[in-house]
């Protein structure tokens, strides 16, 4: 058994070291930082996971809820209200969008909180059928202004994105912007374009963004705060990856691939062997640009790469020809 870890952990690739740009506070000996974002706004975070809350005249707004964080969500709103004299119930917790890892712990509050979320996450929750993830009762289709204990919180659907239903919350009054799984802040996005249904739905988001009036961005992903100069700098990541990818797609020559493997028939072989190529030309060029600008760009850089490419040809007809 030793020796077939020992062995497994020498075949694992090394990866280039993490910028120091890219961590956040670090967690307490429970699990989770808390801080605030402006005046009654605060965050809480594990290092993977965030969650927001907000602190009102009645009871606590909960903005997601992961179970990475789980009852840590509790612990932080009890540490704020504490040091600050005012209630630690949650009365209403706003969904970003369905996903289990970012509405999982929805449970852990019981049945009297108001869920509030878009009415595809209703939609998608309630045909999901988790216990641990209730539908929402409230429901909003493009925009919705809430009024709580005095505080005004903003509600937008912009188009399918990386759910169908994924959205974001405006604090006009902190400051303050939430945008849930669009920009990882300080890092590059993951599998399948952070695992986006909706790609180029998925990459017009930032731009839509910059839009509103903010300072801090809650990105719902990793141990720090957002700016508008970290969405920018997404922005020319998924750009320098879309240019690279255009002079791939023209310039790989498909020939020697379709030569070997469609000369025994085996199409699927020679199709993978090409993409794969237009991908590992496409990612090369910016691995090399950004490791050490952003976290992980040498990690998920070939995987994103790959379904960028896919979504220009697939979705903009970018590298596909029309037969003579």
């Amino acid at each position: 058994m030793n020796a077939l870890a020992s062995g497994t952990a020498t075949a694992l690739p090394d990866y280039a070291p993490i910028p120091p740009s890219a961590f956040g506070p670090a967690p307490n000996e429970q699990g989770y930082y808390v801080g605030r974002v402006e005046r009654n706004l605060y965050w809480v975070t594990d290092g993977v996971y965030q969650a927001a809350f907000l602190t009102t005249q009645d009871g606590v707004v909960l903005f997601d809820a992961p179970p990475s964080i789980g009852h840590n969500l509790q612990r932080a709103i009890d540490e704020i209200a504490q040091a600050n004299g005012v209630s630690n119930k949650v009365t209403y917790l706003v969904h970003t969008h369905h996903h289990a890892d970012h509405a999982g712990a929805s449970s852990l509050f019981g049945k009297d909180v108001v869920r509030i979320g878009h009415e595809e996450t209703r939609r998608l929750l309630l045909r999901d059928d988790d216990p641990a993830r209730p539908a929402p009762d409230e429901t909003f289709s493009d925009r919705r202004t809430l009024e709580i204990g005095g505080e005004r919180i903003e509600l937008a659907w912009h188009g399918a994105n990386h759910t169908p239903d994924n959205s974001v919350i405006h604090f006009p009054e902190h400051d303050a912007l939430m945008m849930v799984d669009i920009v990882n802040v300080g890092w590059v996005p993951v599998y399948v374009v952070n695992l986006s249904d909706d790609i180029p739905g998925y990459l017009a988001m930032p731009a839509t963004a910059l839009t509103y009036p903010w300072t801090t961005l809650i990105s719902g992903h990793l141990g720090r705060l957002g700016t508008r100069e970290d969405v920018a700098l997404h922005q020319q990541y998924m750009a320098d990856l879309e240019a690279s990818a255009k002079t791939a797609l023209a310039t790989v020559d498909p020939t020697p691939y379709f030569a070997k493997y469609g000369a025994v028939g085996n199409m699927w072989g020679a199709v993978k062997a090409y993409l794969n190529a237009v991908g590992e030309a496409t990612a090369a060029p910016v691995i090399e640009k950004y490791t050490g600008v952003l976290a992980a760009a040498d990690v998920f850089t070939p995987d994103v790469a790959f379904w960028l490419m896919e979504s220009m040809r697939l979705n903009r007809g970018i590298g596909l020809q029309v037969h003579p």
